[in-house]
Order: structure tokens, then C-alpha cells, then sequence
């Protein structure tokens, strides 16, 4: 994706005049470190969302089982468009008719820093470890806490990535919060709570085949190896 144009994919996949999700276009968070997001989204197939801010704007992965605690659990993550920063924010219902149709919860979020160092000490750009395919990050959220590692599989259409739980102090394989915790940390709400108030995703129920990464976000894929 160009330089120049960070969210073309992410505009041209999507009516605003429909849709309620942000354009984009707005500051940045006023944080100083930069911030990270999981959205859980009930699109036609269930998955989660893992945005981490570079830059201008939120790279992302759908997750189809969602993130773990336990570090030996590797959960496969497809690289999705870039959104803009303004996405953190957002939860509500998206009309099934238009591209990721289904309902969205900010399922966890707060800051992130970087793990890996140079010889200098100095922290590794997030961009230039994912170019080279390993990111390694902590996460300083309500329900993620510690190190992740963001591992690439593959490459071109092909291209995977896993989601993995660094073995720390905040590593715990009793934990499930994917299932145990399922309520927004932006409002408190559920997923149905969310759609009862915001009206449902489309009057007559119908899924919709074109959810945000079809063909792309590995909704319904299993996790790596």
C-alpha cells in the first residue's frame, strides 16, 4: 500500500453513506506511546481483529480464535487493510450488505512499546520489524498484558502470520478471556447488547459474503501450526 494513499484500500471497500464506521482523517490518539486494539467482530464468521497503530494508522489482523494467554497456543493471523486511527474507537453494527456486515466490540485496547532493540538500545521501528517478519511488542491492555509476537508464515497471497503469547510474568494457560471475558472495555456492553441498541445488522437477518478480509481475514481458518 502506498505511501501516499495509506487507506485507499480501506475507502474503497466501503459506503460512508451507509456504513457507520470512521472515515479517517482525524489526529492522532494524544498518547504518548502508541496504542493497540482488539475488536471482536460477528461478521458471517466470528473472529477477532488485532490493530496495532504504525504511524498514521492501524495495521491489522483478522484472528479467527482470537488472542491468547497461553504460550504455547499459536493463533493464526491474516493480514487485513490498514485503518485508520479513529477505528480504535469504534464499536456498533454494520449493515450485512456492506463489506464486513456484523456487529463490532472493542474487546480490548490501551498502549503498546516495543520490545526488540538495536545494538544501541534503541527500540526497532514496528514498520522494520514487520518488513523483516517478527514484531515483538508489550501490550498494556485491560485483559492483554505482556509480550506478543506477531510471526510471519509465508509470503504474497499466501502470506500468514501467527499471533503468539511470549512466555512472561503475564503468560497464563489457565486463562480464556477470548470466552471468560466478553464484555467492551470502551462501554461495557456485549455483542448483543450492542446490536439490540444499535438495531439489528440487517432487517432480514441475512449474512452477508462479503465480511470485512472475505478471501483475505481467514474468518473460519485454523489456527498455525
Amino acid at each position: 500500500m502506498s505511501a501516499e494513499t495509506p487507506l485507499r484500500d480501506y475507502l474503497e471497500k466501503r459506503d460512508f453513506d451507509r456504513t457507520p464506521e470512521p472515515r479517517g482523517g482525524g489526529e492522532a490518539p494524544s498518547a504518548s506511546d502508541p496504542i493497540f486494539v482488539v475488536q471482536e467482530h460477528r461478521a458471517s464468521s466470528h473472529h477477532f481483529d488485532v490493530r496495532i497503530q504504525v504511524g498514521d494508522v492501524l495495521r491489522s489482523w483478522a484472528v479467527p480464535k482470537g488472542p491468547s494467554t497461553d504460550p504455547s497456543e499459536k493463533r493464526l493471523a491474516v493480514p487485513t487493510e490498514d485503518h485508520p486511527l479513529e477505528y480504535a474507537g469504534f464499536e456498533g453494527v454494520i449493515p450485512q450488505d456492506e463489506y464486513g456486515g456484523g456487529t463490532v466490540l472493542v474487546w480490548d485496547a490501551g498502549p503498546y512499546t516495543v520490545l526488540k532493540t538495536d545494538d544501541d538500545g534503541e527500540p526497532v521501528p514496528v514498520e522494520a520489524q514487520l518488513d523483516q517478519g517478527e514484531l515483538t511488542v508489550w501490550l498494556h491492555g485491560e485483559k492483554l498484558r505482556g509480550g506478543y509476537a506477531l510471526v510471519r508464515m509465508g509470503g504474497g497471497e499466501d502470506e500468514r502470520w501467527l499471533l503468539i503469547k511470549m512466555d512472561d510474568e503475564e503468560a497464563d494457560a489457565r486463562r480464556n478471556p477470548t470466552s471468560t471475558e466478553p464484555r467492551s472495555v470502551l462501554s461495557g456492553r456485549t455483542l448483543d447488547e450492542i446490536e439490540a441498541e444499535e438495531g439489528a445488522a440487517d432487517d432480514d437477518g441475512s449474512e452477508s459474503g462479503g465480511e470485512e478480509g472475505s478471501g483475505g481475514d481467514g474468518h473460519g481458518e485454523e489456527e498455525g501450526p
